[in-house]
This record gives C-alpha cells, structure tokens and sequence, in this order.
C-alpha cells in the first residue's frame, strides 16, 4: 500500500468543496489574481504553464504571480511539457518560490500544443505519462498534482491514466470533462468526472462549464468530486467563488449589480496597465475578458456588439456607462444569457488556433 498522499493547503472556508481558479494562458496572471480575490479569491490558483523545453527557463511574468502575489492563497505552479530531464530541472528552479506545489498539464487541447505531444497530447501515450508522473513525483518535494482531460479522442486510455495518478501518489486532480478533440464545444462528460472520483485515491476537481454557484452544486452532486476548478466563468463573474461557498454553507448569494460591472471593468483596466502599452493594444486585451462579461450583461448581446468595435480607453468606457449605469441596480446575469456567444467562432476554431490562451479558452 502506498503512503498517504500529502495534505492539501486548508480552504477558506473549512467543511465546504474547495474552489479553484483555472490555469488559462493570458488570464491567470498576477493582476487577475489580485482582481479576483478582491471580489472573493478562490481556494486555490494555478499559474499559466511554463513552457518545458531544452531553451526554457521559468518565464519572468509567471514567476511575478508566485512571487508577488499578495492574496493569501496558494499558488500551484503548472508545467507543459515531455521532456523527463528539462521537467526536472524546471522542478528544481521552482523551488526557490513559494509555490504550493507542481501541477502538470496534460489536457491542453489547442493542436499547436497538442501536435508538439505536450498538454492533452500526452494522453494518447499512457507510458510516457508513466515515465513523467514517476520523475516528477520524485523530483517534487511537497504536492504534485495534474490536470487532465478524459482522453484524447475516446476515453479508451482514461482507466490506465488513473491508475497512474494512484500509482504515483498525485495529491490532486483536476479533470475537464471532455476529451482533446471535444475542445469545448461538446457537453461536459460529468459522469466520467464522477468515474475518475471513484477510482482514485486523491481529492478530484472537476472543471467544465461550471458557470455559477448553483451549477457548482449540481455538478458536485453529480460527480461527488472535492470542489470545483472555473475559468472562463471567473472572467466573466469574478465573484463566483465567493458564490459558491455561500451556496454551500446555506448562505444568502452576493448578487452584484451592473454598476458592480462597471467597477470590475474598471478595477480590471487599471490592474492590467502596462507602462508604455499603446491604447489600442491595452483595449483590445480587455476585449478578451469582455466578450465573457458581456454574456450576463443584456440577453441581446448589445453590450458585446459595441463593446467590440471600442477602439480607445474612452470608447470602452463610454460603452460601459451607457450599457452598465442606464440601470445601474439591475442585477448582473448569474448565468450567460442563452445566445449570447462570447467569441465568434471560438467554439469552432478554424486553422490553428494557437495555444491554450483567451482564443481557446479553458472552461
């Protein structure tokens, strides 16, 4: 019998389903870290992944939401990669930051990352996997953990990946319903999320479409999984993990305004300033997180519509105040209006969509 794994960093509220803040390349940096737990952080964050390769060395702004960060909360620091000796290294790099633990991708399903055999690609190879847990597990000190999906095209390799897990003592697991090739356009798999809880031995996330705090609680029911992991749903609701531990200790939910939008979008402009950025660029970045908060603003998608033509700073906010502050008390949306897209043609990516950023996002 192998040892107990380690214990995880307690949640901020203890006897309730932990959360989590998803890793998504663009996103989970160190200025929307702090913007979210302003709003109510997250039991835990993952970082976007460091790229692992010969040439690599931890990037410079993904150590700044490790080192610098100042919510409190742990930071687990996310590897993509395949190759055992540059994981290793890296391994050895990171422990000089406070991290909470090494987390390893193996669910990234844009093709430019999955065609190099890293992220979701790996899972078609359950013996490299192998090779990988087994180097990693003895390389890390403290917590080792995975994010993975069901498979690459079927499930056919998902029971031998979960006895991996066992096999080498991972001490977390998150898993996004679907399998590579499913991106995100196809339904959340719940019950293989409830599969992989019955067959492992460590506390399991489940991650997919988890888009409030009651579509928390129903998913926790149906997969009976630790917690939950959000992504793109904590972009366009920075409030959702304060939601979800108020839904699960019976307490009445914050219910934010529009205004209360309005002051997000603005919290998160001003956090996400760089010296010497050029307008248009900084506009066209926020862009990126509006086109989910716009889902719950109108359920005609009219804030989107003129939100993306926006070519300034003033040209945004004038938008914000003429569709946030017209009724500045109504209630923002929990849930995305039905319709409302946040992207177009983001869930039918053509040609190569690159990596696992905001262009093909993590749900």
């Amino acid at each position: 019998m192998p040892p107990p794994t380690l214990s995880l960093p307690a949640g901020l509220q203890p006897g309730v389903p932990l959360t989590a803040l998803a890793p998504m390349q663009d996103v989970t940096d160190l200025p929307f870290m702090a913007v979210a737990a302003h709003y109510g952080a997250p039991d835990y964050y993952f970082t976007e992944f460091f790229r692992v390769h010969a040439q690599s060395r931890p990037e410079q702004h993904i150590l700044e939401a490790i080192d610098r960060n100042q919510t409190g909360r742990p930071v687990f620091a996310q590897l993509i990669g395949e190759d055992v000796g540059h994981l290793v290294r890296t391994v050895e790099a990171l422990r000089d930051h406070p991290i909470a633990g090494i987390d390893l991708n193996l669910g990234c399903p844009a093709p430019k990352v999955y065609r190099k055999n890293v992220g979701g690609g790996l899972l078609r190879e359950p013996a490299r996997v192998a090779g990988i847990l087994a180097a990693l597990r003895a390389a890390v000190p403290g917590l080792l953990t995975v994010k993975m999906r069901i498979g690459f095209e079927d499930t056919s390799n998902f029971d031998r990946l979960l006895d991996l897990i066992n096999e080498h003592q991972v001490d977390l697991l998150s898993v996004h319903g679907r399998t590579v090739k499913e991106m995100y356009r196809s339904e959340v798999h719940y019950d293989w999320i409830a599969h992989a809880v019955a067959r492992v031995r460590c506390p399991v996330l489940a991650n997919g479409n988890v888009s409030s705090a009651n579509r928390a609680a129903a998913v926790l029911a149906a997969t009976g999984a630790a917690g939950v992991m959000i992504g793109r749903h904590a972009i366009r609701n920075p409030w959702i993990f304060r939601q979800c531990r108020e839904h699960f200790s019976g307490r009445p939910l914050t219910r934010p305004t529009l205004a209360d939008v309005r002051e997000y979008i603005e919290r998160l402009f001003r956090a996400t300033h760089r010296p010497g950025l050029p307008d248009r660029l900084h506009v066209n970045k926020m862009k990126k997180y509006l086109n989910f908060v716009g889902q719950s603003v109108d359920p005609a998608g009219a804030f989107l519509h003129d939100m993306r033509r926006a070519g300034s700073e003033a040209e945004l906010f004038a938008v914000c105040d003429r569709h946030l502050l017209a009724e500045p008390t109504r209630e923002f949306s929990p849930e995305p209006y039905p319709g409302v897209i946040a992207r177009p043609n983001c869930e039918t990516p053509s040609g190569d969509p690159g990596e696992c950023s905001l262009e093909v996002i993590t749900s």
